[in-house]
């Protein structure tokens, strides 16, 4: 198998918000958690497809972040779109959005999958208010996201371990009702799911992991890398998606971590990009060709 690498989880933003920083941080919880530290880098596409040359990155997914206002979705989704449509050999575009907007939250779903989007994320349900739980906010969501083929992304915490800006609260047990009870859904958990992949050994949980991937974003900062070797024997090398979350850590980082693990040629390519693809392909269909 060839060697692609796919990057699941890269994040940019326009350049009126990285310009004016200050003041959407005092706009929204999420990007003042995220960035209010002036050392936190914000990239923008042109950033990104740098990055990608430089370490050999064919695709990255493009995620947004969760935003609380729900025209703060509109305006940056905005900014993936276009993004894609000026490089869509190279990205992939995710949308955000925010689930306490109800029908508007559908109606920019559907928006979004008619302009090319292939996913919904990153979501943040600590960070914009909502329960994943919650059966009348959610049920709506996850039915336009099967409705229209897309991947949905999470952001996931460890319930235990060191604090960090952006670790949040959304545990296993949370993920966990959440895909038992929409089966049908695509999901992507973020950052190894903040550890789910461990109870995979309990049968039930694992029964439940059908429709689940686990991304690598930020591993470096959380997990030794054994990690890769004990989420392979939990949960399969199928279900392991490369994420740097690049621009919070550079993408060559993560991709020298997954090489110096001497992993098996076949299972080193699907966890760089042999996954995403055919769960993006899964999804949507081809991806563009180079």
């Amino acid at each position: 198998m060839a060697k692609v690498i796919i990057d699941f989880h890269t994040h940019i933003l326009p350049p009126g918000i990285r310009d004016n920083r200050t003041r959407f941080i005092g706009r929204d919880p999420c990007f003042a958690l995220l960035y209010d530290n002036p050392r936190s880098r914000l990239a923008t596409v042109e950033d990104l497809i740098l990055s990608m040359d430089q370490a050999g990155v064919e695709r990255s997914i493009i995620l947004n972040i969760g935003w609380a206002d729900h025209e703060l979705c509109l305006q940056t989704n905005d900014y993936i779109l276009e993004s894609i449509s000026r490089y869509p050999d190279r990205l992939v575009g995710f949308c955000a959005i925010q689930p306490k907007a109800g029908q508007a939250a559908v109606a920019e779903i559907r928006r979004c999958a008619r302009g090319g989007i292939r996913g919904i994320g990153e979501m943040r349900p600590d960070l914009q208010g909502f329960d994943l739980g919650d059966e009348a906010v959610m049920r709506p969501l996850a039915e336009a996201a099967v409705e229209h083929h897309l991947v949905l992304l999470t952001h996931a915490s460890e319930p235990v371990g060191h604090q960090y800006p952006g670790k949040g609260t959304v545990t296993p047990n949370m993920i966990y009702s959440f895909i038992s009870r929409f089966p049908d859904l695509r999901l992507v958990c973020a950052h190894w799911g903040g550890g789910l992949p461990f109870y995979a050994l309990m049968p039930e949980v694992g029964s439940a992991l059908g429709n689940v991937w686990f991304d690598t974003a930020a591993s470096p900062f959380l997990y030794r890398p054994q990690i890769f070797r004990h989420v392979i024997d939990m949960v399969g090398a199928d279900k392991i998606l490369f994420g740097s979350d690049y621009p919070l850590i550079a993408q060559p980082r993560l991709i020298s971590e997954i090489r110096s693990l001497q992993l098996t040629g076949e299972v080193e390519a699907l966890i760089l990009g042999g996954n995403a693809q055919r769960l993006l392909e899964a999804v949507a269909g081809p991806l563009p060709a180079r």
